[in-house]
């Protein structure tokens, strides 16, 4: 991970630069949804994942680079998941930052945070489209459980690790 970086807490004050990632961060995958305006509208509202779960972000030097939501054991989650499963949802990095290792950082975050809510699977969905995020995380130990809703025409599926 680049050396000035730092994992820590989403603040409020955040909200903007944590939707303004999301957004960024999913531009280039525009083309592949088939209703790229209602997906971007979700995106601007990334930062209201904190009412539900945890919001973890990446800044690096003086500004926000990557962000990541947490929702542990027992938090309601969409259907397709077990409900018992922490999840991971909504990793995303800021273009410019991409191949410093903040997505790999965030992520081992989320598994930290697992495991200190003494879960022994996390779980997280993701699409083919990822096509950084998905090898990165087939790398890290998960495995493909079944398929779950496309968004927006997109493919998706569930995902799981041990810890």
């Amino acid at each position: 991970m680049a050396e000035d970086a730092r994992i820590r807490d989403y603040r409020s004050s955040d909200a903007d630069e944590v939707n303004r990632l999301a957004v960024a961060a999913f531009d280039q995958f525009r083309d592949a949804f088939d209703d790229w305006p209602a997906m971007r509208a979700g995106l601007s509202r990334t930062s209201e994942l904190s009412s539900g779960g945890e919001i973890i972000v990446a800044d690096l030097g003086h500004r926000l680079a990557g962000a990541v939501g947490y929702f542990g054991p027992g938090v309601k989650k969409a259907a397709f998941f077990d409900q018992a499963w922490p999840i991971i949802r909504m990793l995303v990095v800021d273009p410019v930052d991409r191949g410093k290792g903040l997505g790999h950082a965030l992520t081992s975050e989320c598994f930290a945070r697992a495991r200190r809510d003494r879960c022994r699977t996390i779980a997280l969905h993701t699409s083919p489209i990822m096509t950084i995020a998905l090898p990165m995380y087939l790398k890290m130990g998960f495995s493909k459980v079944h398929d779950a809703p496309p968004i927006h025409g997109v493919p998706y599926a569930v995902y799981t690790k041990a810890l």
